[in-house]
């Protein structure tokens, strides 16, 4: 137990790009993380109240891809999960009373190099959604989706959180062969570009 206790601190004091070993199963953070609070832009959809239509998957994700610049990624497999608490670790878990579903989606690049995730939270306001992206910056993130592949390199991963209204994105993307040289700019636009759907929901 005490050896338990002290990877923990350890991890903890590392910050970015660190392991924190849940079990016997490490959970990665990004390596290069930005973090956005919420504006007023989305004050139409700060509250579930006001936007009280839950999300579903062929609103988030309505194409078999997504691209920017020379890079496309395909979409591989989509989930809803009620649990909000199976998709995050850490103080992220811990400030997610009030939120109703998560959405899940992985994504990857043709030749298998890079693997994308977007994730996205429906919290009860924006001032839970703005509690969540400070927790993903501080200490705690997302859990890789089940089919994550093995050579997922966190270590070189590059992540974009964004509070919106009252859901948060998540866009998260890593080279998969460890020790490549890849270019993450274009697959991380492309994933964060996801969150623009939300967008569609401030003049309903």
């Amino acid at each position: 137990m005490r050896k338990w206790i002290i990877v923990v601190v350890l991890a903890g004091v590392a910050g970015v790009g660190a392991f924190l070993w849940l079990g016997s199963e490490p959970a990665p953070r990004a390596a290069v993380l930005r973090a956005e609070s919420g504006t007023a832009h989305y004050a139409p959809i700060a509250t579930r109240v006001l936007d009280p239509q839950p999300l579903t998957v062929a609103e988030m994700f309505p194409g078999p891809s997504v691209s920017a610049g020379t890079t496309s990624l395909a979409l591989r497999t989509t989930e809803t999960l009620a649990d909000c608490a199976e998709a995050a670790w850490g103080s992220a878990e811990d400030v997610l009373g009030g939120c109703t579903q998560v959405l899940r989606a992985r994504y990857e690049t043709e030749d298998g190099a890079v693997s994308g995730q977007f994730l996205i939270f429906n919290l009860a306001d924006s001032a839970a959604a703005d509690r969540l992206v400070a927790a993903l910056k501080s200490g705690g993130f997302v859990r890789p989706a089940p089919d994550t592949p093995d050579g997922f390199d966190g270590s070189r991963s590059w992540a974009q959180v964004r509070g919106l209204g009252h859901y948060v994105t998540v866009s998260w993307v890593a080279p998969v062969v460890q020790g490549s040289q890849v270019d993450l700019t274009y697959p991380q636009v492309a994933m964060d570009g996801l969150g623009l759907v939300i967008q569609r929901r401030l003049v309903r």
